[in-house]
């Protein structure tokens, strides 16, 4: 079975963003990944309990979503709720999923207080943006898991075949030193 890769729900069409939409990414990796039956998709937010539609959310202060995981950090929404224990809940169903099928590479929504491998909001809810991640790919990538976003498709697809190859390689190697014995 060829290596799956986790996804982030909205960029394959379902409408499970904060504001009942989605990102829908129509790449040619992410359409072949999806013909060989790769794909695990799964919204942290909606996995943690957060309702569709919901107030959009943002990590305070400039945080990263790491501080969310350590509990330095809070996720608050645009009411002023405080939804971090939502978001440490969805980014443990994420992990867990990853771990469960052996995933090592994931493509999540950049921006997204969940999902932002490069860049999310400063907590302001003004628009500013901030060099950090969010709560779930932080967790992935507490555990191994390579994380990219929708922008670097090819970036992920050449880290999977690295990965396959190298998988590869340490299969035939452990074969040849199992017939040498």
């Amino acid at each position: 079975m060829p290596a799956q890769i986790l996804i982030s729900s909205c960029l394959m069409g379902m409408p499970v963003r904060y504001d009942g939409g989605s990102k829908r990414c129509l790449h040619p990796v992410l359409t072949r990944w999806q013909d060989e039956g790769r794909l695990l998709w799964l919204c942290p937010e909606s996995e943690g309990g957060l309702p569709t539609p919901r107030p959009p959310a943002e990590i305070t202060s400039g945080a990263s979503g790491a501080g969310v995981l350590l509990g330095q950090a809070r996720v608050l929404d645009s009411e002023g709720s405080d939804v971090s224990a939502a978001f440490v809940r969805g980014a443990e169903a994420a992990v867990k999923a990853a771990l469960a099928a052996g995933i090592r590479v994931a493509v999540l929504k950049e921006g997204s207080p969940s999902c932002g491998s490069a860049w999310i909001a400063d907590g302001s809810f003004t628009g500013v943006r901030v060099a950090r991640e969010g709560v779930t790919a932080a967790g992935l990538k507490a555990v191994g898991v390579q994380v990219f976003s929708e922008n670097q498709l090819d970036e992920a697809a050449a880290c999977l075949a690295e990965i396959e190859r190298m998988s590869v390689a340490s299969a035939e190697s452990s074969q040849q030193r199992s017939t040498l014995r």
